[in-house]
């Protein structure tokens, strides 16, 4: 190495410098050799109290590393059935063991930094000598074993829980004092006792800094050269071992520095040529190879969920924010965050890139990410019934969380979970919510067949009844809508829940409690994003909580697993830093509703699937699927939540900022609010070729007609006896108005729902009252011989009827010579005893052998 002369206002420096070391290296000969020979002076005295304090030894420990998640697949190139899918470190570093460091990097560390390395007990007292009066030029004063030492220390000190934590012990670290030189030479010869010069050499390479937040060499070798650090060349593992000392000037990241790497690089091939480690050749080779574009091969950094596989970086994401919740990193959330932030941990998830790669592209061609017609955006979440696991995770934007932004398309909230989680403030969940209405209707054993009125009204909110501590006191007008015009009168539940009639659900709710329907959804998972309670106002009924995709997904599971709800996890194992199996998140799942409860709601959900709202989304490829549709007023929000027995997968699309119709906007052609369907029917075909899903168990018997009320027979009865009677068994009266009747003008001539059939207390009866103008129309048929025209005639003259008229029909199989049924009437219209008025036109049928 050649020398560098210093400047001359250097000089009183270097002879500073060089008394400091003579200083040292005199008292490690006193500590070291001669302990008991007295020190004169106060500053040798207290130097040697300091050295004696300190302990014997520091533990290399193990460095932080990066911690690789893994997801499922089946495609080729998968190991074992995985795929590695993203890395998250604080530091870029990769350990490896010393026959996995090229021997050329292992000696050009040797004679660059430390050439009596296999020589000396951790400190080199002719080398401090050598710096003191050289100030650090030549081979310098640290061993690799106290650059070790202070390496370990800068660690410790970046894993400080505070900035100012941190920034306070990195000072310490790196401060050029006695004593910090003092620490680093006792610990240095404590390494020396503890762990071979193998040992030593091998943790100096793990834990070195090569610029670019870049440690250790094999990520050195991968992050500028893109090959491991056993295949390094001559060249490559000397410019590397040239950016240690200093990372900033001689980083291989900045192509300012090339030139100083260069120069250091030269110098450590000439002293591997001097120590005889390389020959003539080798060195004039490697000091030919320039340092510059030509011979780096760069990989670039993937550290974080921005550099993860672009179908899997929301998914990462979520994993990355859960991570305070994962037992298997520790005890509490402390050690939890500090052991993946050392790193090293192999994750297992539950991610399924079968599927999920699908669900990110559906996202990405049905919702176009850059629109600017609207703030748009949508979310595609999967999760697995009996476990929780989930599945799938898809968000129309391109993951960005650099802070800068990646542009218009790009983002860093995760619209599939909560604020926590994702940022996201939730959406409302439209009539997917009604599940929960339907649940507790179904717990009070109300059945699908009872009858509810699905007119659109408004409702005094006093009638509802909240008993949550936090809702009730409801009072107001509440104006309830139905989607189409044609919604209206009594609804089966069952019917109402395929046609997610509106009032039909506004009137279960006002048979049950709110508090009750909250606390259904809860039981199955249900959040608002927010990470308030779900709201209780009677309009919640129609779902207006900000709720998440995530959730929503996880309640619906529930019903595909028999009302087994199970909460969402993503990791299925780990292995430790040191090779260890550890347990993933264990599915803590509760029986949270009845299974004949549960069933039955499948049951009715299949009616969504089949001829009902969701039509749409079912692809009919053989595996039963169920499921719910949402769309907020105005189709502001629209939703799709459909399970299998195997898979339930919530899709939302919807404006993120504004209130833009759905209904109004097209994209490639389609509607708006048909997006989801589009996305879903898509999906559903992978995910039942690979899961597929047997059929749902039948409903139960007794919750199909439930506990209701037959409706009385009130016909002419006054209006007001009809009332007193239908309000003392548990109905609700309404005034229809009068219809066309035979009954006596003013008293009920019928009710909706009729007669007989199963309605639950609190159903509202609408009752219609007579207008006494109908009276039953005369058998003038009878058996087809009875009646010539002309009786016909008269006898229904003679009831009142005058609006007659013959038509003539030939009898197509006549007796000969003579037919009974020649010129007799064989049909009228109206048919005998219909209730018709009297000015109705009438059409009699005359048989005859031949018509005019």
């Amino acid at each position: 190495m050649s020398a560098q002369k210093s400047p001359p206002s250097s000089v009183l420096t270097a002879i500073a410098g060089l008394f400091s070391f003579s200083v040292i290296a005199g008292l490690l000969v006193t500590a070291l050799v001669a302990p008991a020979i007295a020190v004169t002076g106060v500053a040798a005295s207290s130097s040697i109290g300091l050295f004696d304090s300190l302990p014997e030894y520091i533990e290399v420990g193990h460095q932080a590393e990066r911690n690789t998640l893994y997801a499922h697949s089946t495609a080729p190139g998968n190991v074992n059935g995985y795929v590695p899918i993203a890395t998250i470190y604080d530091q870029n570093r990769q350990e490896v063991s010393y026959d996995d460091i090229s021997i050329y990097a292992r000696e050009a560390a040797i004679d660059g930094e430390d050439r009596r390395f296999f020589e000396h007990g951790g400190i080199d007292v002719p080398s401090l000598v050598r710096a003191g009066l050289s100030r650090g030029q030549g081979g310098g004063a640290s061993t690799l074993s106290m650059q070790l030492v202070k390496n370990i220390f800068v660690q410790q000190a970046l894993e400080q829980p505070t900035e100012e934590a941190r920034k306070r012990a990195y000072n310490e670290a790196v401060a050029a004092t006695l004593d910090r030189k003092l620490k680093e030479m006792k610990l240095a010869i404590g390494l020396e006792k503890k762990y071979t010069k193998k040992e030593i050499l091998t943790a100096y390479l793990n834990i070195a800094f090569f610029a670019d937040n870049t440690y250790g060499i094999e990520r050195a070798a991968q992050r500028y050269y893109s090959v491991s650090a056993k295949d390094l060349t001559l060249p490559q593992a000397a410019s590397l071992i040239a950016i240690v000392q200093f990372p900033n000037s001689r980083g291989l990241d900045d192509p300012n520095n090339f030139g100083r790497n260069k120069a250091r690089r030269d110098v450590i091939l000439a002293s591997m040529l001097d120590v005889g480690d390389i020959t003539q050749k080798q060195y004039d080779d490697a000091v030919a190879t320039p340092v510059d574009e030509s011979t780096l091969k760069p990989s670039e950094s993937t550290s974080g969920c921005i550099g993860a596989n672009k179908y899997a970086t929301w998914f990462c994401d979520f994993v990355v924010k859960n991570v305070k919740n994962f037992e298997f990193l520790g005890e509490n959330e402390k050690e939890r965050v500090a052991n993946w932030k050392q790193g090293g941990y192999k994750v297992y998830t539950t991610l399924d890139m079968d599927i999920q790669v699908t669900a990110q592209q559906l996202v990405w061609k049905y919702v176009n990410n850059k629109e600017t017609a609207l703030h748009l955006g949508s979310a595609a979440v999967s999760v697995e019934p009996g476990t929780g696991r989930v599945l799938t995770m898809a968000v129309d934007k391109v993951f960005n969380d650099s802070g800068t932004g990646g542009g218009r398309g790009t983002g860093a909230v995760n619209y599939a979970t909560s604020y926590q989680y994702g940022g996201s403030s939730g959406m409302q969940s439209g009539s997917t919510y009604k599940l929960f209405t339907l649940i507790d209707w179904l717990n009070h054993n109300k059945g699908l067949n009872a009858r509810v009125s699905g007119d659109a009204r408004v409702v005094d909110q006093s009638k509802f009844r909240d008993s949550c501590a936090d809702g009730g006191g409801w009072g107001g007008p509440f104006n309830v809508h139905n989607d189409s015009s044609g919604e209206k009168g009594a609804w089966s539940v069952m019917n109402a829940t395929a046609a997610s009639v509106n009032g039909a659900f506004v009137s279960m709710a006002l048979q049950l409690d709110l508090c009750d329907i909250r606390h259904v959804a809860e039981s199955l998972g249900v959040e608002r994003a927010d990470g308030t309670h779900l709201q209780t106002n009677p309009s919640s009924v129609l779902g207006t909580n900000d709720v998440t995709p995530l959730s929503m997904a996880g309640a619906y599971a529930a019903i595909g697993a028999g009302g087994k709800f199970c909460p969402p996890i993503v990791i299925d194992n780990a292995v430790s830093p040191d090779g260890k199996d550890l347990d993933g998140q264990v599915s803590d799942c509760q029986q949270a509703i009845d299974p004949d409860v549960a069933n039955t709601a499948a049951y009715a959900l299949a009616g969504v699937l089949n001829n009902g709202t969701g039509a749409r989304s079912n692809p009919h490829d053989g595996t039963p699927v169920v499921g719910k549709t949402g769309t907020t007023d105005a189709a502001i929000q629209t939703w799709i939540i459909t399970t299998t027995r195997k898979v339930a997968t919530a899709i939302w699309v919807g404006n993120t900022v504004g209130r833009v119709s759905l209904r109004q906007y097209r994209y490639n052609g389609i509607q708006g609010a048909l997006l989801r369907h589009e996305m879903m029917r898509n999906l559903l075909l992978v995910i039942d070729r690979k899961y597929h899903g047997g059929a749902f168990p039948p409903p139960a018997d007794a919750l199909l007609s439930g506990s209701g009320l037959a409706v009385p027979d009130v016909r002419g009865l006054t209006p007001e006896a009809a009332k007193a009677l239908l309000i003392g068994l548990g109905f609700d009266y309404k005034d229809g108005g009068s219809i066309d009747s035979p009954v006596e003008v003013g008293r009920v001539a019928s009710t909706n729902p009729s007669a007989g059939s199963q309605s639950g207390t609190g159903a509202i009866i609408t009752v219609y009252t007579s207008r006494g103008n109908q009276v039953p129309f005369p058998n003038v048929v009878g058996n087809g011989t009875d009646f010539t025209s002309g009786q016909a005639h008269a006898a229904l003259n003679s009831a009142g009827f005058s609006d007659i008229t013959d038509v003539c029909a030939v009898i197509s199989d006549p007796t000969l010579p003579s037919d009974p049924r020649d010129g007799k009437v064989s049909a009228s219209n109206p048919p005998p005893g219909k209730n018709v008025k009297l000015t109705v036109a009438i059409t009699l049928t005359i048989t005859q052998l031949t018509c005019p």
